[in-house]
């Protein structure tokens, strides 16, 4: 989120009091994890199920005011599931509700942050391992799983997942304009303004034929989860898919664009990492012609998102540079680097392989 927030700031005697009186688990370690505009913590909790490790979200006051739009994605987290992807589950208050809104003071008065404490998976994340073909089309594939599973769900306020004005969706890139200024004195800037343009004339009169769906909208390289598989010769498999708070109404290949753009941050080939995730991808849902032919500027459309709104959050703040940056320290470089290239050389790369087969869900 591009706008100023209320980042909340939590002590760790105020979390173990938050999870003692609305759980009633008595903490014996906090631990603060990296996020964005919101605070997470590992949590230990001896008393507490399943191994007494949690996760405890304490989501900005911005985002806290969409009650409605943070129970669809805590009930999208356990239909997901309950349909075999290894998301998070909320654990129920002791009046067993799945979130609770807190007033609480964290330096600058009193203000009210949603909170939920979740099930902690198992797991590094991916962009910690040595990630192969094979581990990159799994994500591919889990990633088409998780939207077709998506549509199933119901819920009386899918109707908050049309999120028109956020500026982190695919289907928004046209309002990244109004923050390219972020980026001023930086020669990556005019390959920034030139996606955008490109954008306007070549995607958006193909929309009309992509596929619909929930999009999960930050399957990043921190958001998925590993752990050695035993059985694959020193591979990885997917063990947790966090963070859904990026959810939103959207299409198919923009779920596709997102993971391909983040999977390619830690990778020393880039430029391959296309074919594999497209390959698991296309083994659920292939490609239409016009889905395919604006990937690799959607590719870029995420990558142009990624440095502006992360520049645009440093200077609100500039204590958490360290996660903010994440992407920019090679993303720009990318960047660069696909559009130096350009579209042709990059789609022979991903898409030597053919269009893939469908298989059920």
């Amino acid at each position: 989120m591009a706008g100023r927030v209320s980042k909340p700031h939590l002590s760790e005697d105020q979390v173990s009091q938050v999870v003692q009186r609305l759980y009633g688990l008595e903490v014996s370690t906090v631990r603060p994890l990296p996020s964005y505009d919101d605070q997470n913590f590992y949590v230990d909790a001896p008393n507490g199920s399943g191994g007494g490790e949690y996760l405890l979200k304490v989501l900005n006051s911005a985002d806290s005011q969409n009650i409605n739009l943070v129970d669809v994605q805590t009930k999208a987290m356990l239909f997901l599931f309950q349909h075999g992807i290894p998301a998070q589950t909320a654990v129920p208050t002791t009046a067993g509700d799945l979130m609770a809104l807190e007033e609480i003071d964290c330096g600058y008065g009193r203000q009210k942050y949603l909170v939920r404490l979740l099930t902690f998976l198992p797991g590094t994340t991916i962009s910690k391992v040595p990630v192969s073909p094979q581990m990159l089309y799994e994500v591919g594939k889990i990633a088409a799983r998780m939207d077709t599973v998506l549509l199933k769900m119901d819920h009386p306020h899918l109707s908050t997942l049309q999120r028109d004005t956020f500026i982190w969706s695919l289907s928004n890139v046209p309002l990244l304009e109004d923050y390219v200024c972020a980026m001023d004195g930086d020669p990556i800037q005019e390959v920034v303004k030139a996606v955008l343009k490109e954008f306007n004339t070549c995607v958006l009169p193909n929309r009309p034929a992509f596929r619909k769906c929930i999009n999960h909208g930050d399957l990043n390289d921190l958001n998925i989860l590993v752990v050695p598989d035993k059985d694959s010769g020193g591979d990885h498999r997917i063990s947790g898919i966090l963070d859904f708070a990026d959810m939103s109404n959207g299409y198919y290949v923009h779920e596709l664009a997102i993971c391909i753009t983040y999977m390619m941050i830690e990778h020393p080939d880039p430029v391959a990492v296309g074919q594999s995730i497209r390959d698991g991808w296309e083994s659920v849902v292939p490609l239409n012609g016009a889905e395919r032919s604006c990937l690799y500027l959607l590719v870029l459309c995420r990558f142009c998102q990624s440095l502006v709104l992360g520049r645009h959050a440093l200077k609100h703040q500039p204590e958490n540079e360290e996660y903010l940056m994440t992407t920019a320290r090679r993303g720009k470089k990318i960047l660069r680097q696909l559009w130096d290239l350009g579209k042709t050389e990059v789609e022979r790369v991903w898409f030597q392989n053919g269009q893939g087969t469908a298989e059920s869900v």
